[in-house]
């Protein structure tokens, strides 16, 4: 049960909401920047600017660049028409300009060369990142040399904030390492390699890419493992792995007498791919080398210069905090899958019944949450069935989840009551004795019923309703014995009793099932009563992996978690 933990009042969301994240991002541009979204507003600046065009933050969030910016020489509004920059903003490309003029707050005129490019701001629209520098005068015909620098650094900085906006909205490294290849070629070379360093500090050919155009192709005969990383090598791979330094290389370095395998398969490489100039640069994160990037020109013009590595090393340098995230991202993922395996339990077998369970862990969560079912024997022979779902989706969800869980098989162990009378004595439990603020469940008790056949007994503290599936394909829900979720206040809770038809599957479920962004919730119980009703004759592992794939929402950002019981069809 996700709750939101930050709303935006709808009067700013249209400019506090979208600019945090970019921001963070453009502060470690060293020229003024700021980012517009696909109407030309200005969603995101940094300081820089701030202070170049003598506005605050609060006087260019929200405001429509060219109409609030853009002037020619003499300080006068420049028409739509005239505007290089809202031209090639419309037309999505990159674009620079070295001799144009920004209107400062103070009324005075700046004059600036810029450079936009499309910026991703982790949504499902466009933004444009426009960075600018102020010259010293306008530019004009035999201005200085550094003033006719001015584009190649402005494209200096928009690689960089490009990569470090796009590195960091992954935490997938794989994915992470596809976007690093994407900058890089054919931009800087047409070749790229990246070598990485296993936690078992075993190194690992991740990606060998060549830029055909603007195809990247993966060549996966000249990945995989690699030999060691020898201690005391001065050869340029060996020492990027490392951490040592980054280097030029070519052909030639290799032609010596390897002195490790590293530089064997260096040497291979180079042959097999003809790069003439490479540039190796050691990848770090805060705390450990990571691997190295190599990038190589066979067909791209001009050889790398030393001039060239300091802008490949501040790429490593984004590229390593990106991975050591993701690394650290995923390696908490592995133990919350881990500990959610242990809370889940084992399904009993009961005679004459099949039971089959299923548990899907938010997408982008810590792949464990609040959600958990369980069924268990109890002391006079029945079987305690429960479905339930703790506030949240994350470690402390699942904590709390587990203590109700371990509380409810206790209460409902040691006490022949009804279901409601045990959800009663938890509800006042967990309100004194756990940090659970509010929780959903339903706690069920399966008997056989005299005369043969199964008799449900059930009491239903806030959750949706259990469904029962017909063997024709009749599908209601139980929508008996509902009352208050726990953790709101205690009180007398009713209980239900129904028998349930030989052949009949009955269906626990979670909200991540049929709650989706946009619709009601009638509308997913409706989406499962049909799917459910379609799928009665299925066998029950089939009847539960389909009803899972065609009823979950697309883009659910919730977990699910799932119990199907069939009692035995009529002799």
């Amino acid at each position: 049960m996700a709750v939101p933990e930050h709303t935006v009042p709808a009067e700013n969301a249209g400019r506090d909401a979208p600019a945090a994240a970019p921001t963070r991002a453009l502060e470690a541009i060293g020229a003024g920047a700021y980012v517009v979204d696909e109407q030309g507003r200005i969603i995101a600046v940094n300081a820089h600017a701030e202070d170049l065009l003598a506005r605050s933050v609060g006087d260019l969030l929200g405001h429509d660049a060219h109409d609030l910016l853009h002037g020619d020489a003499h300080g006068q509004p420049l028409p739509r028409t005239r505007c290089r920059m809202r031209q090639a903003f419309h037309a999505g490309r990159i674009a620079q300009m070295e001799n144009d003029h920004f209107l400062r707050g103070d009324g005075s005129v700046l004059p600036i060369s810029w450079m936009i490019a499309p910026y991703d701001i982790g949504g499902p629209e466009n933004g444009t990142l426009v960075v600018f520098e102020a010259l010293a005068r306008p530019r004009e015909a035999g201005s200085r040399p550094e003033e006719a620098a001015a584009g190649p650094e402005l494209e200096r900085l928009a690689l960089l904030a490009e990569t470090t906006t796009r590195l960091t909205s992954t935490l997938d490294v794989e994915e992470a390492l596809r976007r690093l290849v994407a900058l890089v070629i054919p931009r800087l070379a047409d070749w790229a390699i990246i070598d990485l360093i296993t936690e078992r500090d075993e190194v690992w050919r991740k990606a060998v890419v060549h830029a055909e155009g603007d195809t990247l192709v993966y060549h996966e005969e000249l990945q995989g493992p690699m030999p060691p990383i020898p201690e005391e090598s001065p050869m340029p791979l060996s020492r990027a792995l490392r951490g040592v330094a980054s280097t030029l290389a070519g052909p030639e370095t290799y032609r010596r007498e390897p002195d490790s395998g590293i530089a064997v398969e260096q040497r291979g490489l180079f042959d097999a791919t003809g790069i003439r100039s490479a540039a190796i640069a050691p990848i770090r994160s805060a705390r450990e080398v990571l691997g190295a990037l190599t990038l190589g020109r066979a067909k791209h013009p001009g050889d790398f210069a030393p001039a060239d590595l300091p802008l490949i090393e501040d790429i490593t340098r984004r590229a390593g905090l990106a991975l050591d995230n993701a690394r650290l991202y995923q390696r908490q993922r592995k133990v919350a899958e881990t500990m959610q395996n242990h809370l889940l339990p084992q399904m009993p077998r009961v005679p004459g019944l099949e039971m089959t369970v299923r548990y899907l862990p938010a997408p982008d969560a810590s792949q464990v949450g609040g959600d958990w079912y369980d069924a268990f024997p109890l002391s006079d022979g029945s079987t305690a069935l429960a479905i339930g779902d703790v506030v949240g989706h994350d470690l402390e969800a699942a904590a709390g989840m587990a203590q109700v869980r371990n509380m409810l098989r206790a209460y409902a162990w040691s006490r022949t009551e009804p279901p409601s009378r045990i959800v009663e004595r938890l509800d006042e439990a967990i309100r004194h004795i756990t940090d659970v603020t509010m929780a959903t469940m339903i706690l069920a008790r399966m008997e056989e019923a005299e005369g043969g056949g199964w008799k449900l007994s059930w009491s239903n503290a806030g959750h949706p309703p259990p469904l029962l599936i017909s063997h024709d394909g009749l599908a209601d829900y139980l929508t008996d014995g509902h009352g208050i979720l726990l953790g709101v206040q205690a009180g007398r809770r009713p209980d239900a009793t129904t028998l349930l038809p030989p052949g009949s599957t009955l269906v626990l479920y979670t909200d991540g099932l049929v709650e989706e962004l946009g619709h009601t919730l009638d509308d997913g119980l409706q989406r499962l009563r049909r799917h459910a009703a379609s799928l009665a004759h299925r066998p029950l592992a089939s009847f539960t992996d389909q009803l899972l794939r065609r009823v979950r929402p697309a883009g659910n950002d919730d977990d699910v978690a799932l119990l199907a019981l069939r009692t035995p069809a009529r002799r």
